[in-house]
């Protein structure tokens, strides 16, 4: 006697199943290839900013707050409410004491120690006198979208054509530089009976700055050397 083959319900348990597997199999395909494409995505956005300059994002946080503040000013300007009481408000004592410890700290005079340094400190000086155009930003912002955060790959020459407005901003301040240099470059009378201890003009001039830093540190030394008593 033949044996009977199974019954339709032990088929339909094992098409269930099967249904089962292949859905669970799509799932796991449709995740995998969403994971593929979300770490694709992070991949490209790290080497964007990878190829960012390094304080690019320091750059970018303190141009975006002080949009916010320009806003804040306009809807307290229209409130009719004093803007910095306003803002005074919202701060928190440790804020305040953090940006009291670093407004403290800030471009400390450390006197001449060498060019490099003063070179530094002449371009510290020079950026923070820079008021930036915050509405021309909008707007360029709005023009270029994306365009106006360069990358490595960015072609930038030419592309940009500097206003009036900012141009005669620009050579005010290089005439503003020049006759300030020229003020304080000015050549010193020569005298003859002072100590020749210099090589050439350069070397004299540093020795004077040496000199006005440091003098009242060396003075004792020097008079040592001087005398021939110097152990």
């Amino acid at each position: 006697e033949e044996e009977a083959g199974p019954g339709p319900a032990a088929a339909a348990a094992a098409e269930q199943r099967r249904e089962e597997r292949l859905r669970r199999f799509r799932e796991l395909h449709m995740k995998r290839y969403e994971a593929c494409k979300l770490n694709s995505q992070e991949v490209v956005e790290e080497d964007r900013r990878l190829k960012l300059p390094p304080n690019w994002e320091a750059k970018k946080a303190r141009l975006e707050g002080e949009l916010q503040g320009q806003e804040k000013k306009k809807e307290c300007a229209a409130r009719g409410e004093d803007y910095e009481r306003v803002k005074l408000l919202e701060i928190s004592a440790e804020d305040a004491e953090r940006w009291e410890r670093k407004k403290k700290k800030k471009n400390p005079d450390l006197g001449f120690s060498d060019y490099a340094a003063a070179q530094l400190r002449q371009y510290q000086r020079l950026t923070r006198q820079i008021k930036p155009d915050l509405e021309q930003y909008e707007k360029l912002k709005e023009q270029y979208g994306e365009a106006l955060y360069p990358t490595s790959d960015s072609l930038l020459h030419g592309s940009h054509v500097p206003s009036k407005e900012g141009v005669d901003r620009m050579v005010a301040d290089l005439e503003k530089q020049i006759e300030k240099r020229e003020k304080y470059s000015r050549r010193r009378p020569y005298n003859d009976d002072a100590d020749i201890d210099y090589i050439n003009e350069r070397n004299a001039k540093f020795n004077q700055k040496a000199e006005r830093f440091y003098g009242k540190y060396t003075a004792e030394i020097k008079q040592n050397l001087e005398r021939g008593t110097a152990v």
